[in-house]
């Protein structure tokens, strides 16, 4: 089991201190939310629950490769995750180049999460279509994994068309940063089994992960897929005994809050790293 934090869970005030003390307790890696605008007139949610508002559209946002090569210029280990960004909404030169200089500045550190969105009236504001974000958000894949991997790329597609390119540098991981597919829907389903290194359920408690998870085990025996599809879940953790519910559940990255308030947020950190990490760690045996 891998462990992280969520950084929007926490006041960016902290997100630095945060960060540094997850690197120094053992988590494995910190996940920032994305979103490029979030417009007034705004609805819907990926929560369940149809009391659920929508996000505020004062809440600050920033910039997250911006940020998290930031993060990873004070840090040696952890790695930084996006949850989850919103690749349809960019043109993958935008995408590409932004992860790639992410991941070469922070020595290979990237896991790119990525979704195709709920947010029907950001679509709007910046212009595209909603409801063919599925398979721009496809494209955007395939370009980008070409950018990361080729010499040379020319592309003649739906919604991006380009002649013969170069684009230097390449990303340290190689054939590219993992791809960790956010999304509950048959589509990113398909994404994670085919192209994804992971797969992040939005909309999922550990409970009602087994239909899904067998639909995914599925999808990857039908595309010949023999390597195991990462799971990506937020929950909350106060014993082993949860860790081994969550991994009989199929979980392999938990995502956690060990506080209350954004002012415990750091003694939290302290204190799951020797309630829960060590403890867990020292059950797998030395590293080979």
């Amino acid at each position: 089991m891998k462990f992280g934090v969520h950084l929007g869970s926490v006041n960016p005030r902290l997100w630095v201190a945060v960060t540094e003390e997850a690197d120094r307790s053992g988590f494995e890696s910190v996940w920032m939310p994305e979103h490029l605008v979030v417009p007034f007139a705004s609805t819907g949610s990926p929560h369940a629950g149809s009391d659920h508002p929508p996000i505020p559209p004062d809440v600050p946002i920033y910039d997250v490769f911006v940020y998290l090569s930031h993060l990873a210029a004070l840090t040696t280990r952890i790695r930084f995750g996006t949850h989850v960004y919103n690749i349809g909404l960019r043109h993958p030169f935008v995408t590409a180049r932004a992860a790639t200089t992410l991941d070469v500045l922070s020595g290979g550190r990237l896991a790119l999460g990525i979704g195709a969105s709920w947010l029907r009236a950001e679509w709007e504001a910046v212009g595209l279509d909603f409801d063919n974000r599925g398979a721009r958000v496809d494209e955007a894949i395939e370009v980008c994994r070409r950018l990361w991997s080729e010499p040379v790329v020319e592309h003649h597609g739906t919604y991006f068309d380009f002649d013969p390119v170069a684009f230097e540098p390449k990303p340290v991981q190689q054939p590219g940063p993992p791809l960790h597919i956010g999304g509950d829907g048959p589509a990113a389903l398909r994404r994670a089994a085919t192209v994804g290194t992971g797969w992040v359920p939005m909309n999922h408690s550990v409970e009602d992960l087994g239909p899904s998870l067998a639909r995914l085990s599925e999808l990857c025996d039908r595309h010949g897929r023999t390597a195991p599809v990462e799971v990506t879940l937020g929950g909350a953790v106060t014993s082993l005994s949860d860790v081994e519910r969550y991994e009989d559940a199929g979980v392999t990255r938990l995502i956690v809050r060990p506080w209350s308030r954004s002012s415990e947020a750091i003694e939290g950190i302290r204190k799951f790293a020797g309630d829960i990490l060590e403890p867990v760690a020292a059950s797998d045996g030395p590293s080979p």
